[in-house]
């Protein structure tokens, strides 16, 4: 190590950081003077803004930024001026101290200001303004502070950035290192944004042998968690092996007897399906507990609704339709077409009900009606949706309650909801808006929650994406010959035939390219380059949308992009509307967190379901604006679309990302008065129908296609031919039922 060189300075900025690698560029001053900054380059994870490092290092050169320091490890050393310690306080390291604070506190105690906090933090309360519950806050912040550093140093030691060191403290606190030496792959399961490669890194580094039947069967479980991920709820015995082969570079007779360990272990399933192509064909499925269990559990609740012979709604079995429906005709001034009338009647006198159908042919109008005809006969009716706005949603169109599945049910930390077989929900007719979006896990929690006798009546567009997280639960229930009575919709309406967005809709639906010219609705913006594509979406949607039609670009209008990465991808174009809606402003304040900036202003989302915060949780794909952002109790407050106010503290800022441009899959169950989605041939591999389709689908007022044809051409000919791995049909129609 002899020849590396020491460099000495106060970390001024972080200009960027790469939150999975380590990998930073930061400027520090090294006290030479004339405010001259260097910049340094490599992993400082960790460090914080005005902390004193000593760095070892190599000097280098940058044909663009000039002389460079490139960083290979570093200690933090406390600052020993009274400026140092004033920027080393002030720079939110520890919580209760902004620069307001360190300012008074370095002001009356100077140099002894660090001895004084650690050996007689009671002292602060000599400090004008401090009382002793903030004294005391700093206290045990300081200690916290300490005992996380001697764990970072450790986790430092085996490789792991401190982001992730900050989490595994917070689960494990003191026992953190013990876990991470003895049981590392426990990390993979127990600390959300640790994977099994990050947990294998880990075990590498304190010495778990490559061939330790522990890994293997770490990494049999990270396959099929990845597979879940993906949308499947079990793997193909032979995939998963060939996968895992692959993922561990072990011999195939290894991972073959671990698997065999794991079923003995219940740590997997092991059951023979039906093959994808149906016939006689079987496949030996292998699961993750949860996801087999709950294919199971769903599809017996489901038949058990169907078979129920008590009916909370007795009304409806022998009510006169035509005077019900003239009745309701007169209520909401509107007919019913013949096949909205079928859907009436099968959600009154059917136990379990799916009513599907495109934009444009009237689901919205057949479900108010729906629940005016159950109120009328005093039914105690119950409405929810997957998402948020969803909800709100379906709140207008029918004047009642309508909440998130999840807050119907009360989830609670693990997942546990408060309405289940046990306790069910008080309600005659149970309506789930926005079905296509249930996933397994969720639909099975739901349906449980359903008491016997009661109504379900589900409601969704089975043409669009899929669930996010595992199965395919609408397409499985409306599989053929399955036992859920199921009307489709697909008359277009009158006054749906002028809009060009549901035309079009349509249009893509069927596999025929939109009409993009001679519309007030839909445009399409050519441009070949994927870069020039992106770069046209954002100034759509932050400015001439906003000039032709009015629209506010945070509020009304979204950008949807059929992939997270490249230059026309939801990461990048999020950088991009971010300096076009909320720029930096010196009045404004802002938090920069790992590669981001945080702005009173912005557009965020939720990336994660989180048990813990707000009144009930806030669930992954929450949106929200930030409302305010407190640099001395190091915390933001984000106002969500569901008008609740949840604050998170500065070391939680990793579960919110932007939402100026989402994804497709993350749009889900949301509508927008605009969408503006860049389809470009940079995105190939995602360019499939349903894809588009969910995207149009989610405007209620403008599209505008941003791209070159051939992409648009592309997406419209693709019919997704990945079908899940999922049983659920199978078993709906009497296979393996308990």
């Amino acid at each position: 190590m002899s020849n590396l060189a020491v460099l000495e300075g106060v970390l001024e900025r972080i200009t960027y950081a790469n939150e999975e690698n380590g990998y930073t560029v930061a400027r520090v001053d090294t006290g030479r003077g004339g405010g001259d900054l260097l910049t340094v380059v490599g992993s400082l994870l960790g460090a914080q803004p005005g902390e004193s490092l000593r760095m070892e290092g190599r000097w280098g050169s940058h044909p663009q930024y000039g002389k460079q320091f490139t960083v290979e490890n570093y200690t933090t050393i406390l600052p020993a001026t009274i400026q140092g310690i004033r920027r080393y306080l002030g720079s939110g390291l520890i919580k209760g101290i902004g620069p307001r604070i360190a300012d008074r506190i370095v002001e009356h105690f100077g140099t002894d200001t660090l001895d004084v906090i650690e050996q007689q933090p009671g002292r602060l309360v000599e400090v004008p303004g401090l009382g002793p519950k903030r004294t005391k806050l700093i206290g045990a912040a300081w200690e916290e502070q300490k005992a996380i550093k001697e764990v970072m140093v450790f986790l430092q030691g085996v490789g792991v950035s401190t982001s992730i060191a900050v989490r595994i403290y917070k689960k494990y606190e003191d026992a953190s290192i013990s876990v991470v030496k003895n049981q590392p792959y426990r990390l993979a399961a127990d600390v959300w944004g640790i994977g099994f490669l990050t947990a294998d890194r880990i075990a590498q580094a304190v010495g778990i042998p490559h061939d330790s039947p522990e890994r293997v069967k770490a990494g049999l479980q990270y396959a099929l968690s990845q597979s879940t991920d993906q949308g499947h709820c079990f793997l193909p015995e032979e995939q998963l092996i060939a996968d895992s082969v692959k993922l561990l570079q072990v011999d195939t007779g290894l991972v073959i007897d671990c698997l065999g360990e794991l079923v003995t272990e219940e740590g997997v399933v092991r059951e023979p399906v039906p093959g994808p192509e149906g016939g006689a064909e079987r496949v030996t499925a292998v699961y993750l507990v949860p996801f087999h269990r709950a294919e199971l559990s769903l599809a017996a609740q489901v038949v058990r609704l169907l078979r129920t012979r008590e009916d909370r709604m007795p009304g409806f079995q022998d009510v006169d339709w035509d005077r019900a429906l003239s009745w309701l005709a007169a209520r909401t001034g509107a007919e019913l077409a013949p096949e909205q009338q079928e859907a009436v009647r099968l959600a009154l006198t059917s136990k379990v009900a799916v009513l599907t159908g495109g934009p444009g042919c009237g689901k919205s109008f057949t479900v108010r009606s729906v629940v005016e005809l159950a109120r009328a006969k005093k039914a105690k009716v119950v409405l929810a949706a997957p998402t948020g706005r969803a909800a709100k949603r379906l709140a207008e169109l029918t004047g009642a309650d309508a909440s998130t599945v999840h807050r119907l049910l009360e989830l609670k930390p693990g997942g546990d909801a408060a309405y289940d077989k046990d306790r069910p929900l008080d309600a005659d007719l149970v309506v789930v808006d926005e079905a296509s979006m249930l996933d397994l896990l969720l639909a099975n929690k739901l349906v449980k929650a359903v008491a016997p006798g009661a109504h379900l009546l589900l409601v969704g567009d089975v043409d669009q994406l899929p669930s996010v997280g595992a199965g395919e639960v609408l397409r499985d229930l409306l599989a053929e010959g399955g036992p859920v009575p199921r009307v489709r919709l697909t008359r277009i309406f009158r006054q749906a035939q002028q809009s060009g967005v549901v035309t079009n809709a349509h249009r893509i639906n069927s596999g025929v390219p939109p009409l993009t010219q001679g519309l007030s609705d839909f445009f399409h913006f050519v441009e070949e380059e994927t870069e020039d594509a992106g770069r046209l979406a954002v100034d759509v949607a932050a400015r001439r949308i906003p000039a032709k039609f009015g629209l506010d670009p945070r509020r009304d209008i979204q950008v949807l992009a059929p992939m997270h990465r490249g230059p026309a991808g939801a990461g990048n174009l999020n950088g991009l509307l971010q300096q076009a809606i909320t720029p930096a402003r010196p009045d404004l304040p802002e938090k920069r967190f790992g590669g981001r900036v945080f702005r009173v202003g912005d557009k965020v989302t939720q990336i994660r379901n989180n048990y813990e915060k707000g009144k009930n949780g806030v669930f992954n794909g929450t949106v929200g604006v930030v409302t305010a952002l407190d640099p001395d109790e190091q915390r933001l407050t984000v106002l969500t679309d569901e008008d609740e106010e949840v604050p998170y503290d500065f070391d939680e800022l990793d579960e919110l990302a932007h939402a100026y441009a989402v994804t497709i899959h993350r749009s889900q169950g949301s509508e927008y008065p605009a969408v503006v989605i860049p389809v470009t041939t940079g995105a190939w591999m995602m360019l499939q129908r349903n894809l588009l389709y969910t995207a149009v689908t989610r405007a209620r007022k403008l599209v505008v296609l941003v791209g070159s044809r051939k992409a648009i051409g592309q997406a419209v000919r693709t019919v997704s031919a990945g079908r899940r791995f999922t049983a659920l049909a199978h078993r709906l129609s009497g296979g393996a039922l308990v």
